[in-house]
Parts: C-alpha cells; structure tokens; sequence
C-alpha cells in the first residue's frame, strides 16, 4: 500500500483539531461531551483517510451496498442529529436570557421577591 498525500494531511490536521477542542475545555470554553463528539468525529475522518476499506464496514452496518450512498446517508443522520443538539441549546439559551431580563428589569424597578411576598 502507498501513502498518499491525502493519507498524511488529513490525519495530521485531525490531530490539531481535537488537541484544540481539549486545549478549549482546558479553557473552561468547551465541555468535556464537545470534545469527545469532536474526537471521535476527527478520529473517524483520519482513521478513513488512513484506512480506506473501514467504508466497507459502515456499508455492513448501514445495509446500503454502495460506500458512498452510505457515508453521504451516515453523514446526514450525523448533521441533522448536530442540529437537533444545537435547536435544544439554542431554546436553553433563550430561556436563560428571559428569565435573566425578567430578574434585571425587576431589580431595575425596585421589586423583589421579599417585597412582593410582604404585598401578600
């Protein structure tokens, strides 16, 4: 088997992205399930670019004879499950702002909590 050029730039660059995943939860700016998803998405694209023939398993798994058919079916599974995860924390995210303008405007106003239970 030759090495391609492919074989060699993908896997490196695979490598710099998952150490900068772990160098961003080390930050505090990723959590540890982010990075773990970004390891093994980048895992997967150096193992294939290394070893070509592992497309023949996911075509096993899959039931869908042609490699290609399979990987572009597998990877639009991957993307629409990615943007699921991210709607949910889109709407987590709205739901924080709210409740955190809610409390801002409240405080901003003079009513609190303790003065709205001594009103009842």
């Amino acid at each position: 088997m030759t090495i391609t050029p492919y074989q060699i730039v993908v896997p490196l660059l695979a490598l710099i992205a998952m150490a900068y995943a772990w160098n961003l939860v080390l930050r505090q700016k990723k959590t540890i399930w982010e990075a773990g998803l970004w390891t093994i998405f980048w895992g997967t694209i150096a193992a294939v670019a290394l070893f070509p023939k592992l497309l023949g398993y996911l075509t096993l798994a899959t039931g869908i004879k042609s490699q290609e058919n399979a990987v572009v079916v597998t990877s639009l599974g991957i993307l629409f499950f990615m943007v699921f995860y991210i709607v949910i924390r889109l709407e987590e995210l709205e739901q924080r702002q709210t409740r955190m303008i809610r409390a801002l405007a409240l405080r901003e106003a003079g009513v609190t909590k303790e003065k709205k239970e001594e009103k009842e």
